[in-house]
């Protein structure tokens, strides 16, 4: 499996295990206002960051790109920094909204290199019994 792969893959089960625990205390507490923050670190950190690996790892020659991981410290800089942010400005440090709105641009600025990296030309490798990939 490619670097860029196992990245993704480790640094999802650690926004999971981080979304579990939020939603665990608000479900303890009865407490659902951090409800998007939740969402976010499920959504951007859990989802997102195992389907980019998934890719990644059906396209080995794109994972081994310079691009591939200039994305990933992109897109987890934005969500590493959003959700914390998020969670705070809810619960109502409203001083966290510039950090959330710039945090939500670098998390875009990584989708958006994720989009070119899908849509760049290159071949791509996916294995299979009749044609294994090699690296």
């Amino acid at each position: 499996m490619p670097r860029v792969s196992k990245l993704y893959f480790k640094t999802a089960i650690i926004f999971l295990i981080v979304g579990i625990g939020m939603g665990l205390n608000m479900a303890i507490s009865q407490d659902h206002s951090v409800i998007g923050a939740h969402a976010h670190c499920n959504l951007l950190g859990w989802v997102t960051m195992a389907i980019f690996g998934g890719y990644h790892a059906l396209n080995p020659r794109k994972a081994e790109r310079r691009i591939a991981f200039i994305q990933y410290y992109i897109y987890t800089a934005g969500v590493t920094l959003m959700v914390p942010a998020l969670y705070l400005m809810l619960l109502g440090n409203m001083a966290m909204e510039p950090i959330v709105a710039a945090a939500s641009l670098i998390t875009f600025a990584g989708v958006l290199i994720f989009a070119f990296i899908i849509f760049s030309g290159e071949d791509v490798s996916v294995a299979s019994p009749r044609n294994p990939v090699v690296n």
